[in-house]
């Protein structure tokens, strides 16, 4: 993290990524077919994918749109006309759309809260204010309005170089700029924001006097909850009962329960702890999560981020936190039933028996899919019936089989290798090391799981796979099927009997992503699909009232891809499958977060984080020489990520 060095933080984030943390020694198909062929025989791992092929379904391994499409080529049932692929300083619409910026890093979440001056930034404001960063996004309506709501907003982290004047220079060292102060500020900038918005006369804006509104913080007290609450590992000296913690961090995805309380996830929680495992008690679980990742200086200043002085406090982060965000004294709960890693999203479905499922990817290359089935049922007359539901239940990791089958293997104490004497002592201690866990069982290791979504009316689940340039062509296996994976896949999981309760499924390879006109990619887009339709490194999706799948993406850039992140429409059914749109589309270095529709599909929110990251007019992108000043446009305004909300001219459902 030298502030002399060009790479910005969310880049010097996806670098750590890029290490994976899994050690995992079980055998991928690919090294099993290693060990039975003459590796003077595997030409760049040819003959190893050949030989999958001959155990997989051509569909999971070449992904079904291709197949599909020499079948019957169509055009997709989006209804609108795509905005071009590209990259510049600012964002694009689909003709017929407005694109309107909702809220802003440093606006007024709190009444009270003064207005923003980047050059004058406190802690105090900015813990009144709209964080930075901002995710996940979730409408909740009030009383089933699809024009008013509740917003709630994750704030994922900070990018110093751009949020701070000065901070950005090439000649200083390590954090250098980095005072107790400016710590303090990034602190209150994490966390996420409740807001409340309504739309009139066709435009959203945010009730600024709201009851509801509230700011959550790297500092706001939360409860631990579930079966790690109160064990030996959560225990520091500043809780010695292990059942309290302050704030919650780097929240990436998420969703929302039936019940109408939002659901955050802790990703890379990593990155806010300071020295050195060598030598602590449970540095291989500390250096299995990555820990510490020294991404950040807060440890200077606060003892609880100091590995030396607190080794469990990265215990009790990498947590779903549920939030009631209709009650602004209620406090946050981590849910440790739900296991700990890198969390991204918690896609969720009720079952058909009652129960509640969340799935959840592990956000770093070589790690796994989960899901958490409840043991209770949802209460859908009493909202309050379901405060707790989610500390009773079974965990889940995936494991994919090569003949487009899978099994979802329970942590659960005592059974198969996760007991005492394997080195787990109780529940508690299988869900603080989750991931030792599913190495344990022998899951499947993924391409940097992202976010998952769930059709309700079909029951497919789709998981956003991001990227894993580390995959080397002995490691190809059925559902990661390429090595040196630089723009991601999505795979497709049909729930056995659409029991997303069941521990067997099956799935597919629903899209190869990439440029489809270069063939060493690979890409399986619908040849339906345009020069703008195609993209690079899904993240977070979004299933619609209709069914549809939305893609919004992190990593495409100029010299990625040629175009900006954004959002594409992608139809999943029919002979159109695997055609791919571009609706929406990022200002230059920004990642698009969200999306997050209303019930009436009128309008459709997005995240725009980090605009202005990566090289500007005279190199690095900073506070004083930004690549683009989005959304303001002023001279001596940074830019700022924000919340956008589109719509389409005159109403009308989007796409």
């Amino acid at each position: 993290m030298d502030r002399g060095s060009n790479m910005s933080r969310a880049r010097q984030f996806e670098a750590a990524e890029d290490v994976p943390a899994s050690p995992s020694a079980d055998a991928t198909i690919g090294d099993l077919i290693t060990e039975r062929l003459s590796r003077r025989n595997l030409s760049a791992g040819l003959l190893a994918v050949a030989a999958i092929a001959a155990a997989a379904p051509l569909r999971v391994l070449l992904g079904s749109p291709s197949v599909q499409a020499q079948e019957q080529r169509t055009t997709p049932s989006f209804d609108f006309e795509e905005v071009a692929a590209g990259v510049d300083d600012t964002h694009h619409v689909a003709e017929g759309y407005d694109a309107d910026v909702l809220i802003r890093w440093g606006d007024r979440v709190l009444a009270d809260a003064p207005a923003f001056d980047p050059y004058r930034q406190t802690p105090a404001a900015q813990a009144r204010q709209f964080g930075y960063n901002n995710d996940f996004l979730g409408f909740i309506p009030h009383d089933g309005s699809s024009e008013h709501g509740l917003l709630v907003v994750n704030h994922e982290y900070t990018n110093e170089e751009l949020m701070f004047p000065g901070a950005g220079r090439q000649d200083t060292t390590r954090f250098a700029m980095m005072t107790g102060a400016l710590a303090g500020i990034e602190m209150m900038a994490h966390g996420g924001s409740v807001i409340e918005v309504r739309k009139s006369g066709g435009t959203w804006s945010v009730v600024t006097r709201s009851r509801y509104n509230r700011r959550i913080t790297a500092e706001t007290d939360m409860r631990i909850s579930g079966p790690a609450a109160g064990h030996a590992l959560m225990r520091t000296k500043a809780d010695p009962t292990g059942a309290w913690v302050r704030g919650m961090l780097n929240n990436c995805s998420g969703g929302i329960t039936p019940w109408g309380t939002w659901l955050t996830c802790e990703e890379n929680f990593n990155g806010y702890f300071w020295g050195k495992a060598d030598g602590l008690p449970g540095e291989t679980a500390l250096k299995r999560y990555g820990v510490p990742g020294n991404w950040m200086n807060w440890g200077q200043y606060h003892d609880r981020f100091n590995l030396a002085k607190e080794p469990q406090e990265p215990n009790r982060f990498g947590w779903i936190v549920e939030i009631d965000p209709f009650d602004p004294a209620s406090v946050p709960v981590k849910r440790t039933a739900l296991g700990r890693f890198k969390h991204e999203g918690a896609g969720n479905v009720v079952n058909k028996d009652g129960r509640f499922v969340v799935y959840s990817g592990d956000d770093q290359r070589f790690d796994y899919v989960y899901k958490f089935v409840t043991a209770g049922l949802v209460d859908r007359t009493d909202r309050a019936g379901n405060r707790d539901l989610l500390d009773h239940g079974t965990l889940h990791a995936a494991r994919f089989d090569a003949d487009g089958s899978g099994e979802w293997l329970p942590l659960v104490h005592g059974e198969g290798k996760l007991t005492a004497a394997a080195g787990f002592s109780d529940q508690g201690h299988v869900l603080i090391h989750a991931r030792l866990a599913a190495d344990a069982l022998g899951a499947t290791r993924m391409d940097r799981p992202e976010d998952i979504d769930v059709d309700p009316r079909t029951g497919k689940v789709y998981v956003m796979l991001t990227n894993n340039a580390a995959r080397t062509p002995v490691q190809v296996d059925a559902a990661n099927p390429r090595a040196d994976n630089r723009f991601g896949h999505i795979i497709e999981i049909m729930p056995d009997g659409g029991d997303h309760a069941a521990t067997k499924f099956r799935w597919e390879i629903l899209l190869r992503c990439g440029d489809p006109l270069e063939a060493a990619v690979g890409a399986t887009f619908n040849p339906a699909t345009t020069k703008s339709g195609w993209f690079g490194m899904p993240d977070n999706a979004l299933v619609d009232a209709d069914g549809r799948l939305w893609i919004a993406t992190d990593g495409n850039s100029q010299r990625a891809t040629g175009r900006a992140d954004g959002v594409w429409a992608l139809e999943t059914e029919g002979a159109a499958r695997g055609t791919s749109k571009h609706f929406y589309r990022c200002p230059i270095g920004a990642e698009l977060c969200g999306p997050a529709m209303t019930p009436d599909m009128t309008t459709l929110f997005v995240a725009v984080q980090h605009p202005g990251e990566g090289q500007g007019p005279k190199g690095p992108s900073t506070f004083e020489a930004p690549s683009t000043r989005w959304p303001d446009f002023l001279p001596d305004m940074p830019p700022r990520p924000s919340i956008v909300a589109i719509t389409r001219r005159g109403g009308g459902r989007i796409g």
